[in-house]
């Protein structure tokens, strides 16, 4: 279980250590009966972090509240998990830095929004992300009242993908090239591996190959190949008339969509 230490503060004075403890140590009661709704991180978005920068999302969610709870006592925390249920016991952990920040809407209901960081590489090594973490992750939150040990874990509401960031290339020849020749098209897909902070092939993956005629407005699909072991790819086609040639990659569960730059032809 990998569980980044965070403490959520609340008015500048420390409200909760419980994603810090061991889950043994950490209180998980109903405490302040404190609930969440419409959580939303990355603005609904899949995450797509690279193989070394940190990236950084928004969340956004509703805190419902008792309306004698003083709001300036209570910390809040958005958190992304893996496994049957949300808390300190949880198979997997992830959250920002900092707790919530909130702004009072009535007596029971606050309007919260947070940071979280995702690392594939930093000064402290329990931060970094590991490349089986790509995927799904269900999302949930955490309440803690400055004022008691009492904490409020809530799960299943909703999901994100974590996704590791994709490369493709295209390259077509020759260029300049007759009418009726054959032409090649080469290119390769890598995406970001977080435990070598670099860019690996993606092997066996379908990649479409693409192509705009010179004065047309969209590409065409020509043909679909895969990917070789080391993420290469290279296909052939007969030059017919001046235009572009690129590769699309539509992407997988845990590596993001991406689309390589046009490479033009002239063809003569």
């Amino acid at each position: 279980m990998r569980i980044r230490a965070l403490v959520l503060a609340a008015s500048g004075a420390v409200a909760l250590s419980a994603l810090a403890v061991p889950a043994a140590q950490a209180a998980t009661t109903a405490g302040p009966a404190v609930t969440f709704s419409s959580l939303k991180v990355n603005s609904g978005k899949d995450i797509v972090v690279g193989s070394t920068a940190t990236v950084t999302v928004s969340a956004t969610y509703t805190v419902n509240k008792p309306a004698g709870l003083d709001p300036n006592t209570l910390g809040t925390l958005p958190v992304l998990y893996r496994g049957a249920t949300v808390g300190p016991d949880s198979d997997d952990l992830l959250a920002g830095d900092d707790a919530g920040t909130c702004t009072v809407a009535s007596s029971t209901v606050l309007h919260c929004s947070a940071k979280i960081q995702f690392r594939p590489k930093s000064s402290d090594s329990d931060l970094d992300l590991v490349s089986s973490e790509a995927g799904t992750w269900k999302l949930g939150a955490v309440a803690g009242n400055d004022n008691s040990d009492d904490v409020t874990w809530q799960g299943d509401l909703g999901t994100t993908h974590l996704q590791r960031k994709a490369t493709l290339t295209t390259n077509a020849s020759p260029e300049p090239v007759k009418k009726g020749k054959t032409i090649t098209v080469t290119g390769k897909l890598a995406r970001a591996n977080w435990d070598t902070n670099t860019y690996a092939g993606y092997s066996t993956q379908p990649v479409k190959l693409q192509f705009k005629k010179k004065g047309a407005t969209s590409y065409t699909t020509l043909k679909t190949i895969k990917t070789s072991t080391t993420g290469a790819l290279k296909t052939t086609v007969t030059a017919s008339a001046d235009g572009s040639f690129r590769y699309v990659f539509a992407g997988t569960t845990t590596t993001s969509p991406v689309t390589s730059t046009g490479d033009f032809v002239d063809v003569q």
